[in-house]
């Protein structure tokens, strides 16, 4: 079987697995696409164990920024900037996104501004901008942090079981 046809049936299978699982039991941990998304960049980054350990770390590490982001623009509010204000918070914490790729662990800098963008946009598009102050499944920087953990897995297990079927 070509590597192709291994992984596309890896991919649908272990996919309608995870979204079984995100959508039905784990539903009020995971979200579904932010697990495809990690599991995505894991293969952008190379598929591999240190893909595993870069992609999981750089969409933990960018949504802690994002996160931190957000409780700035909540707790200390500029209302006279106007939308001026969270385009600067913004812009002065994605910088951290980047400027860190010299480290080994956070080189993979999609993986980075993936995970501030999965929490910025899950808390912003879903109304939760008063959860980032929580504690637990609620606050989307857990939310987001668990499926990214899931989401590796995913892509992990996606790269073994496509192996198995290229063997057979």
């Amino acid at each position: 079987m070509s590597q192709l046809l291994a992984l596309s049936i890896s991919v649908a299978v272990l996919g309608a697995v995870w979204a079984y699982l995100a959508l039905g039991p784990l539903a009020p941990y995971v979200l579904v696409w932010a697990g495809f998304i990690t599991a995505g960049c894991f293969f952008a980054a190379g598929g591999d164990n240190n893909a595993l350990i870069k992609t999981l770390t750089g969409i933990i590490y960018g949504a802690i920024v994002g996160w931190i982001t957000l409780l700035v623009i909540v707790k200390v509010p500029m209302p006279a900037l106007g939308t001026f204000w969270p385009a600067l918070v913004v812009g002065v914490f994605v910088f951290f996104l980047v400027i860190v790729a010299s480290i080994e662990q956070l080189s993979v800098v999609p993986a980075n501004v993936y995970g501030f963008a999965m929490v910025v946009a899950y808390t912003l598009s879903s109304g939760k901008l008063a959860a980032v102050t929580t504690v637990g499944a609620a606050n989307p920087v857990v939310l987001v942090i668990l499926s990214a953990i899931a989401g590796v897995i995913l892509g992990y297990l996606m790269g073994q079981f496509a192996g198995v079927l290229k063997a057979k």
